[in-house]
């Protein structure tokens, strides 16, 4: 796996590669051929998303290449060793794109024969940026990858990549195109270019208004929870988080919009689902990580007996237990469903008549609306006597607040800097309440394993003292809410005179 960070150019036919000297050593140019089969849907469904599949020949590095969506300016690219086979793709690759194909037959769409010559900066052994100058001869089979109704193009590009150099260095690289001639490339790649824009259905809405703000935040959340999916499969760090997450978020802003946008009640149960599938392979990594941190913190004579093994190694086999479970639900056909919904909702949200109204007016009152249940679920925890029922209600105003957030960060575009600051106000009682949730939470889990290690005839006195620092953990938590809650309410009620969001 690699993280790829470059820059694009269109070049006309005669142009030549500046003369690069004065930034770094220069080697080459070096020149070779590149044969690339590039495989989709027969209706392009990868393409469409910005994934790129191919098997190449040529070059330093053959084989096959996976290139998932650019995020935060890079793209992620999963290689596999070249297979004898052109028409199978190996399966963990296929694997890691199910989200888009959905059990679509992958096969062979297009080709790329390109010419390629490499220059190459250098510091003494290593390489700090490499320019590609490509001449390329595209084809697009006809159906199913036959010849016949094939089509084929021709263009030159540049393309200057990051190795182990600086992002200053590459900036420098690319004015010196810039200035003989090059011009940034609009197509994310060349298969783009060849293929086309791909049809990617989005509602056409009225730009100012609260349904074409509401339908941008969700189908910017529905590309970051697809943009996961490969990496949750391959278990990758935080990923599973980031997925959950934006399933969350999606659900928060469907509950929050419903004056905006109708007929979402069967999606948003089925992304509590999806939360509840990837929530215990998360709950149990942030717990096998919190434990990890407090064990190192400790002295060597305060850890006794065989606790590493019992809080990391046995968590860590059940997160991949859990991870299991989670690949076989990411490759049902409900969670192809639930996919296929969030494209639709993308593609034809059903809009009520507020949706056609301005952003701001309409807007500011979902978001006085999630401030009120906030205030709300306190109220009523306050109220309640039994001890143990105010803790479940002060959980409920701890998700009272992180919908807030959510749907606060969704309203910073329309609403700008009032939005930001409620969304920061909100995040502050979540931590609070969930520092003291997690301490709870953390309790129990020792109880459990410290009575397993008990059981076993193991040295339990580490597990007590863990146990004291979490409890001490949570009622401190408890102990600062109400601080909290104050300054927190005494904000809120300068961004308006009736003490909600303005």
């Amino acid at each position: 796996m690699g993280i790829e960070i470059e820059d694009k150019f269109d070049v006309p036919p005669g142009f030549e590669v500046p003369d690069l000297t004065g930034l770094a050593e220069v080697v080459g140019p070096k020149s070779f051929r590149l044969v690339a089969l590039y495989y989709d849907t027969p209706d392009l469904r990868l393409a469409s998303r910005g994934v790129t599949l191919r098997r190449r020949r040529g070059g330093a590095d053959p084989g096959w290449h996976l290139k998932l969506p650019k995020a935060k300016g890079v793209r992620q690219e999963i290689t596999h060793p070249l297979t004898r086979s052109t028409r199978i793709v190996p399966a963990e690759l296929a694997e890691l794109v199910r989200a888009y194909t959905r059990g679509a037959e992958l096969q062979v769409v297009a080709e790329l024969d390109t010419r390629r010559s490499i220059t190459v900066l250098r510091d003494g052994g290593t390489k700090l940026v490499e320019i590609a100058d490509d001449r390329v001869k595209g084809t697009v089979f006809g159906k199913n990858g036959e010849t016949g109704g094939d089509t084929v193009t021709r263009w030159r590009e540049v393309e200057a990549e990051l190795l182990e150099g600086d992002a200053k260095l590459l900036a420098k690289v690319g004015k010196r195109l810039t200035k003989a001639g090059a011009s940034p490339s609009a197509a994310a790649s060349k298969l783009a270019k060849l293929l086309g824009p791909p049809p990617v259905p989005r509602a056409e809405l009225e730009p100012g208004t609260a349904g074409h703000a509401v339908a941008g935040y969700l189908a910017g959340h529905v590309a970051a929870l697809l943009s996961q999916d490969p990496r949750v499969r391959r278990a990758e760090q935080d990923a599973v988080h980031q997925m959950r997450v934006a399933a969350r978020r999606l659900r928060s802003a469907l509950k929050a919009f419903k004056p905006i946008v109708r007929g979402t009640a069967e999606l948003q149960e089925e992304l509590r689902w999806l939360g509840e599938v990837l929530g215990e392979a998360r709950d149990l990594e942030v717990t096998r990580a919190r434990f990890a941190a407090e064990l190192d913190r400790l002295a060597p004579e305060l850890v006794t007996g065989p606790i590493r093994v019992r809080l990391g190694d046995d968590l860590l086999k059940r997160e991949q237990e859990a991870y299991g479970r989670i690949r076989e639900e990411l490759s049902g056909e409900r969670y192809y469903r639930l996919l296929d919904a969030l494209d639709g909702l993308v593609a034809a949200p059903r809009l009520t008549k507020a949706a056609a109204e301005p952003a701001a007016s309409t807007l500011q009152d979902v978001a006085e609306a999630g401030w009120a249940r906030v205030t709300g679920a306190y109220e009523t925890a306050r109220a309640i006597a039994d001890p143990q029922a105010r803790e479940l209600a002060m959980h409920d105003v701890r998700k009272a607040a992180k919908r807030a957030r959510y749907i606060a960060e969704a309203l910073q575009g329309p609403l700008g800097k009032p939005m930001a600051r409620l969304a920061e106000l909100a995040e502050d009682v979540q931590e609070v309440l969930g520092a003291h949730q997690d301490g709870v939470v953390a309790q129990e889990t020792l109880a459990r394993e410290a009575q397993a290690a008990r059981e076993a005839g193991e040295d339990t006195f580490t597990y007590g003292l863990l146990v004291g620092l979490e409890r001490a953990a949570a009622e401190r938590a408890h102990a600062e809410f109400p601080g909290v809650w104050a300054e927190t309410t005494r904000a809120v009620a300068k961004l308006t005179s009736r003490g909600a969001p303005r």
